[in-house]
């Protein structure tokens, strides 16, 4: 299977990173992977985030240096230090591990970290979206393949059950960590994860047939995708991150999916998020831009302004920055190429203060 998935994605990296977190999934990823790229002198190493909000994470965490050790695969423990929040832990701790885990890699030129989501977890995540109104993107669930803070993520696992990961390791007597916040019923996800086998019985809903249906899904939003990127690639002028314009005449030219399409994908990239906008929020705007009263709007980390029959996105100046005539002159003088363009004043803002 990771051959397969190796292939596909044509994933040649000597060096990748695991995230181990010490529970059956990641061991007994980073196990297979150790296994797969080791007799072809490619290597594996283990990463794992003692997040200090569990008395037992540090001797989780050298439950797992020990393992590597044993099986000569190199091992980190990344610790989550300095003050943790009071709310949102679950989602704070998240960013945390990413960011460090992340990090890590960037720091030792590192490209490609291995997660071990499975399918169960896919399964869990379509059913959360479902119930919080997600769209097409949202019920996709999560790639095999994309990329978290500048590294490639991939997720070899997404079609394999759990249990079968669980067997893995009991073939070669091998003992995971059970982490008891996954029996927490606070958890909307442990909840969801409860229900599945109730699902399955009452409905044959299985979570195959669900992550099965997750693929067409992303069939359908690859497709959209790839208009989305014709499009933007011929329309949209791009000034680096510090602003993007489009004619909103052929925005209007457009059906209604790809214009939302290039609105997200404009304000993700101006607004350097790491997520699209709330598709609300997004739908809001569409509404907006296309009426000759629309003027301007905040959304996203971004300014989005209507000028010369044209919409443009800039980052939103929290800072106003004061900008003179005299001043926009002599940062001409030294960018000659911004001298006969007609640009709104919210990008000559943008432009000058990176400058």
């Amino acid at each position: 299977m990771l051959k397969e998935f190796f292939e596909k994605y044509l994933i040649d990296d000597e060096v990748i990173a695991v995230g181990v977190s010490g529970g059956a999934d990641s061991l007994a990823l980073v196990l297979q992977l150790n296994a797969f790229l080791h007799p072809q002198g490619r290597q594996v190493i283990a990463l794992t985030v003692d997040h200090g909000l569990r008395k037992e994470s540090a001797s989780e965490a050298q439950y797992v240096a020990d393992l590597m050790a044993k099986h000569q695969i190199e091992h980190h423990i990344l610790v989550w230090s300095g003050e943790k929040p009071q709310t949102g832990i679950e989602e704070a701790a998240r960013t945390a591990r990413y960011a460090l885990l992340c990090d890590w890699c960037k720091a030792h030129n590192i490209k490609t970290l291995a997660v071990a989501h499975h399918l169960l977890d896919q399964a869990e995540t379509f059913l959360m979206r479902l119930q919080r109104g997600s769209g097409l993107n949202g019920l996709c669930g999560m790639s095999a393949v994309s990329e978290k803070n500048d590294i490639r993520l991939i997720r070899p696992f997404l079609s394999t059950h759990p249990e079968k990961l669980k067997d893995y390791l009991r073939a070669r007597n091998i003992a995971w960590m059970e982490d008891a916040s996954n029996a927490c019923d606070d958890y909307l996800r442990v909840r969801v994860r409860k229900f599945l086998p109730k699902l399955a019985e009452a409905l044959d809903i299985t979570p195959e047939r669900i992550v099965d249906t997750m693929e067409v899904l992303a069939r359908s939003k690859d497709y959209l995708e790839a208009q989305t990127d014709r499009f933007v690639n011929k329309n949209v002028r791009w000034f680096g991150l510090k602003g993007a314009v489009v004619s909103r005449q052929q925005l209007a030219l457009q059906h209604e999916e790809i214009v939302f399409r290039v609105l997200c994908l404009l304000l993700k990239k101006i607004g350097l998020r790491d997520y699209i906008p709330r598709a609300d929020d997004v739908l809001r705007l569409q509404k907006r831009i296309f009426d000759e009263a629309f003027h301007g709007a905040t959304l996203a980390g971004c300014e989005i302004v209507s000028f010369r029959q044209k919409l443009w996105i800039v980052p939103e100046l929290k800072n106003e920055v004061k900008l003179s005539k005299k001043d926009w002159e002599n940062f001409v003088l030294k960018h000659p190429e911004y001298a006969k363009i007609a640009l709104p004043h919210k990008l000559k803002l943008s432009l000058y203060k990176s400058s």
